[in-house]
């Protein structure tokens, strides 16, 4: 879509902007720079597979109740053209702490109800894995969530699943874009806030959630450990605790700066756990509790993140794959069945194929991104699913949700310490011991802040002009994966390196990977190229 007439759009947008400040703010920018107005109403946010992200704003391009109106009726034609049962089966609608998200997902149950899709919305500010399982519980037709993630704080988001309770691959995520673009959003119906249509759910399907936590446990015979754990700010932190009770384990030491949601996240400039600096103040609480392990969400409770203690007294953040590791050989070790199934993506470490390889189970490596785990899971459904991760803090230890869930995630983390500590060795030398026996699988990553558009150009020149060397090593063989806009090289000596446009965020990502040999001096070689 491209607006030919900007400030004649934003005219009309204004006239239909329901909120004082996005108004305010519109009129500035039509009263301002047309230079600026023309870049805010070039063209409209695009609808993906991970839905909609941006800066809360004025415009097309900007996370606004206009934008969000227009994808929920997007949304709602598509389920009405694809699902005969919409109808009947309605959605559930949730939402996080940020800017706006409450507005937003009443409007969207709103445009739901008024095209006659039942609606059931979340009467609270809700995790996403939560809403995420209600999905099936309810046998919704879809699940939408208002939620930005680890986003900057600025941002706000739309994520969308379809019946199944995965998040949307492709073609739907096209198809809904097409219904999306084809709708006038300052035109977009809506009923009454208090229409029959609109149901508000909460604590029951919070409390059902809840129920399915002890099965997540594999020993529950065995006695906890001290954990401290963060929010980050964000809505986890009350349903973490319920869960920790509901499996069985004390509750953890919490830090109570960042327990309670605030969308200014005023202790982190970047609410994300692998940001530097993020998880600070968990490793002070740990190292003060003597904590065994020190846990985090983000701030919408889908990832978890870790920190383990060190034989001099300090914390070290483990790595996603690091995470991903234990797991696996915790719950790999735990019985001899062939038919079970792993999961991970191509930017995470090849060690959990090798951990597959010598249990002899079933493993699946995917694109990038969780909705193809679920996907995995759902097109293997004769196999027995043990874990789906990705290193992006993103893990799956249970069959429904079936999304990444920090939460369920955390609680099967604590008890993995708990059976480190009753076996009289620590977590740094459970990891150890993997090394030991697989090799010691180094990984580094890195990002360059870059626009979508400036990423994927970058990307498409390295796939267009490939490199013979990387780094001063020889290029063995490169691949390429175009479903996840991924490049893989492999380099001589045994060294893996990838690299993609971020899917969520204005940057490319950097992935690299050797055993016995540290692999950032070859990403930076890559990063190097990308002009």
């Amino acid at each position: 879509m491209t607006i030919k007439d900007p400030r004649a759009a934003a005219e009309r947008w204004l006239a239909a902007e329901p909120d004082d400040d996005i108004r305010h703010e519109l009129q500035a920018l039509i009263d301002g720079d047309p230079a600026e107005l023309a870049e805010r109403f070039a063209d409209r946010l695009q609808f993906g597979t991970a839905g909609l992200r941006a800066a809360v704003g004025a415009g097309p391009l900007r996370m606004n109740r206009l934008v969000v109106q227009q994808a929920a009726a997007g949304v709602a034609q598509y389920l009405l053209e694809n699902d005969p049962g919409a109808r009947r089966r309605g959605v559930v609608i949730g939402f996080d702490a940020r800017r706006k998200s409450d507005v937003f997902a009443l409007d969207t149950a709103r445009v739901m109800a008024a095209v006659g899709i039942p609606a059931q919305l979340f009467d609270q500010q809700v995790a996403t894995p939560v809403l995420a399982w209600a999905i099936t519980e309810l046998d919704a037709a879809a699940g939408i969530v208002v939620t930005a993630s680890h986003n900057p704080p600025a941002d706000n988001g739309y994520k969308v699943y379809l019946g199944d309770g995965a998040q949307i691959v492709p073609p739907h995520d096209v198809g809904i874009s097409a219904c999306i673009d084809a709708l006038d959003p300052t035109q977009v119906p809506m009923v009454d806030a208090d229409d029959s249509m609109i149901t508000k759910v909460g604590d029951g399907l919070v409390d059902a959630y809840l129920g399915a936590i002890p099965a997540v446990r594999r020993r529950p015979e065995v006695a906890g450990v001290p954990v401290a754990y963060s929010a980050m700010h964000g809505v986890g932190g009350a349903t973490l605790l319920r869960a920790f009770e509901a499996a069985g384990f004390e509750p953890p030491h919490v830090v109570v700066e960042q327990f309670e949601p605030d969308a200014t996240f005023p202790t982190v400039s970047f609410p994300n756990p692998e940001e530097p600096g993020a998880m600070d103040l968990l490793m002070e609480v740990a190292d003060r509790v003597d904590a065994k392990l020190a846990i985090a969400n983000d701030p919408d409770a889908d990832r978890l993140a870790a920190a383990i203690p060190q034989p001099d007294g300090s914390w070290r953040r483990l790595g996603g794959d690091e995470i991903g590791w234990l797991f696996a050989d915790y719950l790999l070790g735990l019985d001899d069945d062939p038919d079970r199934l792993v999961i991970t993506t191509l930017v995470s470490s090849a060690l959990l194929s090798k951990m597959a390889t010598h249990h002899g189970v079933h493993i699946a490596e995917t694109f990038t991104g969780f909705k193809w785990i679920a996907r995995a899971v759902l097109d293997h459904p004769d196999l027995r699913f043990v874990l789906g991760y990705e290193q992006a803090l993103g893990y799956l230890v249970a069959t429904r949700p079936l999304d990444k869930d920090g939460i369920s995630a955390a609680v099967l983390f604590a008890e993995v310490a708990a059976v480190a500590a009753a076996e009289g060795r620590t977590l740094q030398e459970w990891i150890d011991d993997i090394a030991a026996r697989y090799g010691r699988h180094i990984l580094a990553d890195a990002s360059v802040r870059m626009t979508p558009v400036e990423a994927a150009a970058a990307v498409a020149a390295l796939r267009a002009d490939p490199p013979s060397q990387i780094g001063g090593r020889s290029v063995i063989s490169i691949e390429g994966f175009p479903e996840a806009d991924l490049l893989r090289f492999e380099l001589d000596g045994g060294v893996r390196v990838q690299i993609r446009p971020s899917g969520t965020e204005p940057k490319v990502k950097l992935y690299g990977e050797a055993v016995d040999e540290d692999p950032s001096p070859f990403i930076e070689a890559l990063a190097g190229l990308l002009g």
